[in-house]
């Protein structure tokens, strides 16, 4: 853990939106009754709901697109085995246990490799209940360890918000309109439930209450060691000539740490499956003939007892015919011509908004931040000199709000990086570049590198993304801004 970290705020007054080109869209939430495992990526994982007089708990997904608005009882929050680290040694964190002991922890900032759950009261009206807020209580915690929900000060020191061990209930007060993360800290592996509730006075003075919800979380792998994964084959071509290597992967979703494989194979005539032998990998290579030609392949996963914990669907070998004698036959002849290449920058125009999360105060309460993802942007280099190339993002002018309210762009800072290229491509992304500070400068008000690639590499297609950070005085009037960030690669 980075003991000076800094957490994000409890309330947020302000929203900024970064527009590419078009509207800003919000996202579409729907209700889903299916049992989840939730283990990578965003959730207000309790978050407070106020519908024909009730007060209710329920989790927002946010894991995948659409968001998925579901019951905690259909949801199962899994800290995996990488969440694993060693309690600093600073007496600050005593809390958590012995310095050098392990605890399970999910960040307060976001891991993309983690859970990031949070609470939210976002759906909550403002003039609604007594002082605008509502009391959210941590009830009780089964386990076979401690839990502690914690955030940080602005010197990193922890302020608890949640503690299991010292008794419970503890309860916070949460404003509506909030949205807010913390650490959560589990001190051993296994099956926990969290048992939340929230309560809230109308402003008539109506007492109302959502009752205890339990929340069942896993640390480490699920319950019986057998983490829930399927399985898919990648790799297989459209068709492949004689004596073309075939190499298949396994892939997992999501990954785990079951490395035992086997490969299967039936051809035309077969009536059941073959096992491959000696192919216990995740890779399974071979040479296509003609007589393999419609021949079927699954993988399948094993588990420790050998027990089959994922199967895939098939994928069909086609080999294309020889040729055939001379006076049957065509050559035909495709060619590229290397004086037609170009130099390409687009996105999607169906994915071109981003609509950052509102605003939170940060900890010392001197600055609204909010952070959010660049949506794609595509680069694709058919120069045959490969010169190499450089593209970069700018906001050119003010991000505008209501009545003609406006903030610089500078505020805007982002962290780039490369979603996907080519293999042998050469990209790197830019550096980082933080939002406007006093004396310091920066922002994305000045052009700044999202990615190149050198003098001698950049053919192909690359895909660029980045990390957006906005950071902007307490001053900033209330309400919504939006600007355009201009793309161009050279």
């Amino acid at each position: 853990m980075n003991a000076t970290s800094r957490a994000r705020g409890l309330a947020g007054l302000i929203a900024a939106a970064v527009v590419v080109a078009g509207t800003v869209l919000a996202p579409t939430a729907a209700s889903a009754a299916e049992k989840v495992v939730l283990s990578k990526g965003h959730t207000d994982a309790v978050d407070v709901h106020y519908t024909d007089g009730e007060l209710s708990l329920r989790v927002r997904d946010d894991t995948g697109s659409p968001v998925v608005v579901r019951d905690p009882a259909d949801v199962t929050f899994q800290v995996l085995p990488q969440a694993a680290m060693s309690v600093p040694n600073d007496s600050r964190f005593a809390f958590l246990g012995p310095a050098g002991s392990q605890v399970w922890l999910l960040p307060l900032t976001q891991d993309p490799e983690l859970l990031w759950p949070g609470w939210n009261t976002t759906e909550l009206d403002s003039g609604v209940f007594a002082g605008n807020k509502v009391r959210l209580s941590l009830v009780d915690v089964e386990g076979p360890g401690k839990v502690t929900l914690f955030t940080q000060d602005a010197f990193g020191g922890p302020i608890i918000k949640f503690r299991s061990d010292d008794g419970l209930p503890d309860a916070i007060d949460v404003p509506v309109h909030t949205h807010a993360h913390s650490n959560w800290a589990f001190s051993a592996l296994g099956d926990y439930t969290l048992t939340f509730q929230a309560d809230a006075t109308l402003t008539n003075g109506t007492a109302l209450s959502t009752g205890p919800v339990d929340y069942s979380f896993v640390v480490g792998e699920l319950s019986g060691g057998e983490p829930e994964v399927s399985l898919s084959v990648s790799g297989m071509a459209d068709e492949y000539q004689p004596n073309d290597t075939v190499t298949l992967n396994a892939v997992q979703t999501p990954q785990t740490e079951l490395d035992h494989y086997h490969w299967f194979s039936k051809c035309p005539g077969a009536a059941d499956w073959s096992v491959v032998p000696g192919e216990a990998g995740a890779s399974y290579s071979f040479t296509a003939t003609r007589e393999l030609n419609a021949c079927e392949y699954v993988a399948k996963l094993y588990d420790d007892d050998h027990e089959v914990a994922a199967t895939s669907e098939p994928v069909t070998l086609w080999v294309a015919f020889p040729p055939g004698e001379p006076g049957a036959s065509q050559t035909i002849t495709a060619s590229i011509d290397e004086t037609q290449g170009s130099l390409v920058i687009s996105v999607n125009p169906d994915d071109r908004s981003v609509v950052l999360p509102p605003a939170q105060l940060n900890v010392a309460g001197d600055r609204w931040e909010s952070i959010g993802e660049l949506r794609p942007v595509t680069v694709t280099d058919t120069r045959a000199g490969q010169p190499g190339w450089s593209a970069s993002g700018q906001i050119p002018a003010d991000f505008v709000g209501p009545d003609g309210a406006t903030f610089s762009a500078g505020y805007l800072g982002w962290t780039p990086r490369i979603l996907e290229q080519a293999d042998g491509q050469g990209v790197v992304a830019g550096s980082e570049v933080a939002p406007y500070a006093v004396g310091v400068g920066g922002g994305l008000g000045d052009s700044a590198v999202l990615g190149s690639a050198p003098d001698g590499a950049g053919r192909g297609t690359a895909q660029l993304g980045a990390a957006l950070r906005l950071s902007l005085p307490t001053e900033t009037a209330a309400g919504t801004y939006t600007a355009t960030l201009t793309l161009t690669a050279i």
